[in-house]
C-alpha cells in the first residue's frame, strides 16, 4: 500500500495520499489549495490516478484543495452529508463505505467540532480530522460544534475502536505525526474527564481566538462546486424536468455515472446504462464501451450522477474525445427526485 502524510506547515494540516499500488488509483484526504502543486507532482511521480479527493469537514482554518484537484485531475470530491458545501460529487453518511482500486474506507459519522465532521476508518488506521487529536481534541466553539456530540462521538465512536488502531488526525501544532487509540485513551489531558458534563465545562474554558484564515477559508470552503454555466450555454445540461419528460425516448441513452452503493441507496433511472465515473475516459476512447454504443445507435448519451459534478466534467470528457452529441442531467438525481422524476430500486 503507498501512504504518504503530507505537512502544510502554515495551517499545521496533515494531508494523506492513499493508494493500494503504483500505477493504481488514489485518494487524499484533507487536501489543502496552496499544496495542490505538490500533490499533483507526487501523483505523476508515483503513477497515480486521483480517483477521490475527501474532507473530513468544512474547514475554517485553511481553504480546500479539493475543487482546484478536481479541476486538475477530474478527481470525484466527497463530503459527508451534513455537509454546507454548495456542491460536491459525492456525500457519505454514517455507516457508508468510500472506495477505490483495492482500498475501502469506513464512514463513521462523529460530530462535534462541527455538525459534518466525519471519522475514516481503513483497517488498522483511522483518520479522525478535527474530531481527536494527539493529545487534544478540536475545539467545539463555532461551525455547529457541540461538546455533548463530540463526547459521543469519541467516547462512544473512536474509543471503541481496538487500543492499537493508529490515529491520523487532520492537524498537529506540535510535531506529532501519528498516535494510536489506547495512549490517546490514557495520555490524552481532555479525555481524563468522569463525565459529558465535565467535558462540556473543560471545552467550555478554552478561551481559543478564531483562526486566522477563518473569514477567507469558511466561505471559500462553502463554495467548491463546478462551475456548469459553459455547459448551460451550449445547451448541454437539462433540468430535471426537462430530463423527466425524455426518460423513455428511443433516441436518448441514460448513464449513470454513480457507484454501486449509490445507486442501491437512492434508486435508479429505468433503462440507463451504468458506467462509474472513474472508468469513463476508458469507456469513451475508440474501441470503449459507450463510444460503440452511442455510434452503433446513433443515440444522445445524457449522462447523470448524484448532485450533477460527475456528469458535467464526463460531458467535457466526451467533447474532449470527439463525442459531441452529449448532456448531462443538472443537480443529478438528487435534482431529478425533487423534480418528482421516478426511481427504481433493486
Amino acid at each position: 500500500m503507498i501512504f504518504r502524510q503530507l505537512f502544510d506547515s502554515v495551517s499545521g494540516t496533515y494531508s494523506y495520499l492513499l493508494a493500494s499500488r503504483l500505477g493504481g488509483e488514489a485518494l487524499i484526504l484533507d487536501p489543502v489549495l496552496e499544496k495542490v502543486d505538490r500533490y499533483c507532482q507526487l501523483l505523476r511521480e508515483l503513477d497515480l490516478k486521483l480517483v477521490k479527493a475527501v474532507d473530513t469537514h468544512l474547514h475554517a482554518d485553511h481553504v480546500t484543495g479539493l475543487g482546484e484537484l478536481r479541476d486538475r485531475t477530474h478527481c470525484m470530491t466527497v463530503m459527508g452529508d451534513q455537509t454546507k458545501a454548495d456542491v460536491v460529487a459525492m456525500r457519505v453518511a454514517d455507516g457508508d463505505k468510500v472506495t477505490i482500486e483495492g482500498l475501502s474506507l469506513d464512514v463513521m459519522y462523529t460530530p462535534g467540532h462541527t455538525d459534518d465532521s466525519y471519522s475514516y476508518l481503513m483497517g488498522d488506521r483511522v483518520f479522525t480530522g478535527d474530531t481527536l487529536l494527539i493529545r487534544g481534541t478540536g475545539r467545539t466553539d463555532f461551525q455547529n460544534g457541540s461538546s455533548r456530540a463530540q463526547y459521543d462521538s469519541i467516547f462512544n465512536r473512536l474509543l471503541k475502536l481496538p487500543d492499537e488502531t493508529m490515529v491520523f488526525p487532520a492537524h498537529d501544532y506540535k510535531g506529532d505525526t501519528v498516535s494510536t487509540i489506547g495512549e490517546e485513551r490514557r495520555y490524552n489531558p481532555r479525555l481524563q474527564v468522569r463525565s459529558v458534563d465535565e467535558y462540556i465545562e473543560l471545552m467550555a474554558n478554552l478561551k481559543l481566538p478564531n483562526p486566522k484564515m477563518m473569514d477567507v477559508a469558511v466561505p471559500a470552503n462553502m463554495h467548491v462546486g463546478l462551475h456548469q454555466e459553459e455547459l448551460e450555454k451550449e445547451g448541454r445540461a437539462l433540468s430535471a424536468v426537462e430530463a423527466i419528460r425524455i426518460l423513455h425516448r428511443p433516441d436518448i441513452l441514460l448513464v449513470d455515472l454513480r457507484e454501486t452503493n449509490e445507486r442501491i441507496k437512492h434508486g435508479m433511472l429505468e433503462g440507463a446504462l451504468h458506467t462509474p465515473y472513474p472508468g469513463i475516459e476508458e469507456s469513451l476512447k475508440p474501441g470503449g464501451m459507450l463510444r460503440e454504443v452511442a455510434a452503433a445507435t446513433g443515440r444522445r448519451v445524457v449522462f447523470f450522477c448524484a448532485f450533477g459534478e460527475r456528469s458535467a466534467m464526463a460531458v467535457a470528457a466526451a467533447k474532449a474525445a470527439g463525442l459531441s452529441n452529449t448532456a448531462h442531467i443538472a443537480g443529478g438525481i438528487d435534482a431529478w427526485k425533487k423534480a418528482g422524476g421516478p426511481v427504481v430500486h433493486a
